[in-house]
């Protein structure tokens, strides 16, 4: 069977969210800040144009916020997320077999659909996409997964293709390649971009006229199936479940200098339970529980300092109560006074099946009751949104918590929150 893949991109995802609820915004400069509303993340084309900058930090553009020629947000993630899986959902209506890549990106199998009008499908995709959601995207159909990546750049970019150009035709994949410069080829990192180009390597056609072995010799066989997939030949398979992680990581930077135990226990154990979560909803367990606090480095005023501790649990878990309890035993090691704390974490590892843990036969939890709890806070905050159940030393008023002054209601997650339609 012949292999056909379809990369459909959000465009400028997180600025379409927003103007989904405020279409005033269409036309118009609008960019997204970071946490703590520290530096620009996404930008709309009108944005690009003003020459903002990726990375641009929020002191340098607030003259242009002010004096209204641009819109800035906080980053709203629980929307994001939202709106991510409304596209996801009515991507799957057109092919059984997805793969979500990001929270913007998801690859469409097509390999059955050969023998259709191409064009005509993706251009389907995409008005039915931007009629349910309201997210603009741009489709690439190509009949390798590296390819689809190079269709859908240039359907971005080039003003003919208009968010869509599907690749079939041998003559149409060598031009593509030879107009994509070849740091902008999809697996290839920075370091391996100076590397080539070093070589008069400058873009992907030139890429695939490499040797096999010259490639496996200083790519590695990462870069062979690279290599092939822009010569047509289809190495990626679609991976329609995401694999467990083998890690888990929350952490954030306090929207204020912090000098009290209590309020980094607050922030340590919302992160704590945060990271029981993903492990609940990936069916897994941790082992191993990491916590780390640190200062600001950019602070020359402030005493500087950094510290982890990593415990080991008796039975791995998935409970909140669980990793809480001995994420604050690893911050009363590691906490010491005198110091404007800026940042902490928790990190899970050692993470396993949760149908795969080996129990202790002095354990003194009761893991089943621990189980039945946390499938109903799961329920309920599936219900009613986060935090609306906790455990008390995540703590109420949370005044640590990140900095989000130009942050949008979340429209489709919360009932408090939802849009009013008024009508005369």
């Amino acid at each position: 069977m012949t292999s056909l893949f379809a990369l459909c991109d959000c465009n400028n995802f997180y600025a379409s969210c927003e103007r989904v609820f405020d279409p005033s915004l269409n036309g118009k400069p609008v960019v997204v800040l970071s946490n703590n509303d520290g530096c620009v993340i996404a930008r709309s084309n009108e944005a690009k144009a003003l020459g903002i900058p990726m990375g641009e930090p929020y002191f340098k553009i607030r003259n242009l916020v002010e004096s209204g020629y641009l819109s800035a947000y906080s980053s709203n993630y629980v929307l994001y997320g939202d709106m991510s899986d409304r596209v996801m959902q009515t991507l799957s209506n057109f092919t059984p077999n997805v793969e979500v890549y990001s929270i913007d990106e998801c690859f469409l199998d097509l390999g059955d659909f050969y023998d259709i009008d191409l064009f005509s499908y993706a251009w389907n995709i995409k008005r039915t996409v931007q009629q349910w959601t309201g997210i603009p995207v741009s489709l690439g159909v190509a009949p390798t997964k590296a390819l689809s990546k190079v269709a859908n750049r240039l359907a971005k970019k080039s003003t003919k293709a208009n968010g869509v150009l599907v690749l079939t035709d041998p003559y149409h994949i060598q031009k593509a390649l030879e107009a994509t410069k070849i740091e902008d080829v999809w697996g290839i990192g920075g370091q391996y971009a100076k590397f080539l180009k070093k070589r008069n390597i400058n873009t992907a056609l030139d890429f695939t006229k490499l040797s096999d072995n010259w490639v496996k010799q200083n790519m590695t066989i990462v870069g062979v199936r690279l290599l092939k997939e822009l010569r047509g030949e289809s190495c990626l398979e679609l991976d329609e479940v995401a694999p467990p992680k083998k890690n888990i990581c929350t952490s954030r930077s306090f929207g204020k200098k912090v000098n009290s135990f209590d309020e980094i226990q607050e922030a340590t154990a919302s992160y704590a339970a945060k990271c029981a979560r993903k492990l609940r909803q990936q069916k897994s367990c941790a082992n191993l529980i990491t916590v780390f606090i640190h200062t600001n480095r950019f602070s020359e005023n402030d005493k500087q300092y950094y510290n982890s501790k990593t415990i080991c649990l008796p039975v791995a878990s998935n409970s909140d109560i669980e990793l809480i309890h001995y994420a604050n035993i690893a911050l009363k090691e590691i906490y010491r006074d005198g110091y404007s704390y800026k940042k902490s974490g928790v990190i899970v590892s050692g993470i396993i099946p949760e149908n795969q843990v080996q129990l202790d036969l002095l354990d003194t939890v009761d893991r089943d009751k621990h189980a039945r709890l946390m499938g109903v806070i799961d329920g309920l905050t599936n219900r009613f949104g986060r935090s609306k159940v906790r455990v008390a030393t995540q703590g109420v008023d949370n005044t640590w918590m990140l900095k989000s002054d130009f942050k949008s209601p979340c429209y489709t997650t919360r009932i408090d929150e939802i849009q009013n339609v008024y009508v005369r």
